[in-house]
């Protein structure tokens, strides 16, 4: 396949950052000519020093979910390091999601850049990462006012820490339930990253007390994560 008809290599690309860090992440996003990206804002559930040293303690947290070929995510997250210098200890994670899809306008707008992409595929900046799969992303949707509770019990299984994202359900049209549980309640999001050995025992546990038929109404998933790190970190992984 020759370099004009290449399909880049796309990773969804998340931050969990200290909220009044933010205007770092904006800054390299800016400088770095990041197209697509989205922020939230979400709330750390970890309380122990070393999970308040990976950055997912129990401060307001900045959710940024965005878009970048795989061969740019090592230069925005050296970017974002060098701009937090002394600040970095505790800052936040970051984390990638393989994709299975996307949509061709926005493929469109990758491929018209990959050959300028393609000029720095050798050296520091270029570099392509190892795709070994050792953690997954749990993401769980429950009714509002379970995460704390929720938490609990996913520590107890294993879980390091998380994010929580305040969101609401959306329905097609009119008040809808599933399982008894309506869509358009208030909800919280709650996302865990854990390795793969851990997984399973935390999504059963959490699943059997906050599950869909529970009160909590809780929609649990996992999705693969390909690379992870904490933002003072020297490697991403």
């Amino acid at each position: 396949m020759s370099e004009d008809t290449k399909l880049p290599i796309i990773k969804f690309l998340v931050f969990i950052i200290d909220w009044n860090k933010i205007k770092v992440i904006s800054t390299v996003f800016e400088e770095e000519n990041v197209r697509f990206h989205f922020i939230s804002k979400g709330r750390g559930t970890a309380s122990s020093e070393i999970l308040d040293l990976l950055g997912i303690g129990g401060s307001e947290k900045a959710v940024i979910f965005s878009l970048e070929q795989e061969i740019m995510v090592p230069a925005l997250i050296r970017g974002v390091r060098k701009k937090l210098g002394s600040q970095a200890a505790g800052a936040g994670i970051v984390f990638t999601i393989p994709l299975s899809g996307i949509n061709n306008p926005i493929l469109k707008v990758f491929k018209e850049s990959i050959i300028k992409n393609l000029n720095i595929s050798s050296g520091e900046e270029g570099e392509i990462m190892n795709t070994e799969i050792k953690h997954d992303l749990i993401v769980s949707i429950v009714n509002q006012g379970y995460s704390d509770e929720f938490m609990t019990v996913a520590r107890e299984a294993g879980a390091g820490g998380g994010t929580v994202i305040n969101a609401r359900g959306l329905a097609h049209k009119g008040p809808v339930k599933f399982f008894g549980v309506s869509v358009q309640d208030e909800k919280e999001i709650i996302i865990i990253i854990a390795g793969r050995e851990r997984k399973a025992a935390i999504m059963q546990a959490v699943s059997q007390a906050y599950g869909i038929t529970t009160a909590a109404g809780g929609i649990i998933f996992s999705l693969p994560v390909d690379h992870v790190m904490s933002l003072n970190q020297e490697e991403f992984r």
